[in-house]
């Protein structure tokens, strides 16, 4: 992790002050790993926005750092009124907080304008759930306004991960020691189902589980039609929704998705709806794809370019599923794919701190690597994941070692670590630069 980025749980911000002017968090507000980038943004640009799912903590994010807000969800008479006078909006003293801004996209040429105008940087926060399906507008924003993604929290956020095993040091290819705290498996099952939702980061799972089953019914019936989609069935939403979480961590074609959803009949729902629900679903943030990784290899092996998609959050692919924390535990298949996403997650989470990359590699000799992070200076770490157990880490272990051996290094460069990340209790290492870590030592 970079040394500007450190120690944000503990609320000193080495790079900078918070809002410009010392002020407090908002009460209870727990220290993210975007805030450094976002503190960066505001140092650097006119304007930052601020992406990514419904209830990721966005808002208290962008009030982390904001001495005037509007909050453009708050009500219909204050979307009425930027509608009238949309410049009206950008009054306040900076930065100003715009919370959910989509909802009235007509204020962005005239934002794009009061940055040009102002000349200064740290003028404006905007946060979004959506991305507008006509992104054509935004492009007027390249140099102005400067994007940070915003996830769920990862483990290391939420406290489960002591961090002890840092993913840039990784990259600087600097041996794990893991010193991560026993999780036992019913706090993994728990903190799967919970997920890094700010607010339930004290919940039970089956309470965790019975919001969450409600926010998937609202992204169904609310969420897509603001996202052009009127003519869409909320029921055929909801049927998709449970596919993708059978089909969690997978490249399930559009076909496979259509025919899912459609209980195997065909012509229900063909692929083209599903592709154009999907798509909406990306734009919400609820579904995140993870791209493959194309390195080059010492065999004419052909690799697989198809993203492979995930759930924001595991508890999101449990609730699709509606199934209860024991249920869960009792289908070790399934569990294991969960474990998987929530792995993902805080990979994502962690590598973004550090300015990294994350995809995944498959070719068609099956071999297999879950996470590949690459830094900007193109060194590299591959990931397996597994739930634990001798046999499947011994196996993760071999696909990551024939891995190294298939990418040509001499222009790709040997990787910086092979890692197989477990909910196990204890990291150790497997020799031939092999090495276990349990997620609850993951940390940027």
């Amino acid at each position: 992790m970079p040394a500007d980025e450190q120690d944000h749980r503990s609320g000193v911000y080495v790079a900078g002050q918070p809002r410009g002017d010392g002020a407090p968090a908002p009460p209870g507000y727990l220290p993210r790993l975007v805030d450094q980038q976002v503190e960066r943004c505001l140092r650097t640009s006119r304007a930052v926005l601020i992406e990514g799912p419904r209830a990721c903590g966005k808002t208290w994010t962008g009030r982390r750092f904001a001495r005037s807000e509007v909050l453009l969800d708050s009500s219909d008479a204050t979307r009425l009124a930027v509608q009238t006078d949309p410049g009206a909006l950008l009054a306040g003293e900076p930065p100003r907080l715009i919370d959910e801004w989509q909802l009235v996209p007509d204020i962005w040429n005239p934002l794009r304008r009061a940055c040009d105008d102002r000349n200064a940087n740290g003028q404006f926060i905007l946060t979004g759930s959506a991305v507008p399906a006509d992104d054509i507008m935004r492009h007027t924003g390249a140099g102005r306004v400067r994007r940070v993604q915003m996830r769920p929290m990862t483990s290391w956020e939420t406290g489960e991960s002591d961090g002890s095993v840092s993913l840039g040091a990784l990259l600087a290819g600097r041996s794990p020691q893991a010193t991560g705290q026993p999780l036992e498996i019913p706090r993994v099952v728990g903190a799967a189902c919970r997920g890094g939702w700010p607010w339930m980061v004290d919940a039970s799972a089956a309470d965790a589980q019975e919001q969450l089953v409600d926010y998937i019914g609202e992204v169904s019936r609310t969420d897509l039609p603001h996202e052009g989609l009127r003519r869409r069935d909320p029921l055929a939403v909801r049927r998709l929704l449970a596919s993708l979480g059978r089909n969690e961590a997978t490249a399930a074609t559009y076909r496979t998705l259509a025919t899912d959803v459609s209980g195997g009949r065909s012509g229900d729902v063909s692929p083209k709806a599903v592709k154009r629900y999907l798509d909406a679903l990306i734009r919400l943030f609820v579904i995140e794809p993870l791209p493959a990784w194309l390195p080059h290899t010492r065999s004419t092996t052909q690799l697989r370019s198809t993203p492979k998609r995930y759930f924001c959050d595991p508890s999101l692919a449990v609730a699709s599923l509606a199934i209860t924390a024991d249920r869960l535990r009792s289908d070790i298949e399934f569990f294991g794919l969960v474990f998987e996403s929530l792995v993902m997650r805080d990979l994502r989470g962690y590598a973004q701190s550090n300015r990294a990359t994350v995809s995944y590699y498959h070719d068609n000799a099956g071999l297999e690597a879950d996470a590949i992070v690459e830094g900007r200076d193109r060194s590299w770490v591959a990931f397996e994941v597994k739930l634990g157990g001798a046999a499947l880490i011994e196996h993760a272990s071999n696909c990551l070692r024939r891995l190294r051996d298939k990418v040509d290094t001499k222009r790709m460069g040997a990787p910086s670590a092979l890692v197989v990340v477990t909910a196990g209790q204890f990291g150790f290492d497997l020799g031939d630069g092999v090495s276990v870590v349990p997620f609850t030592s993951l940390g940027p």
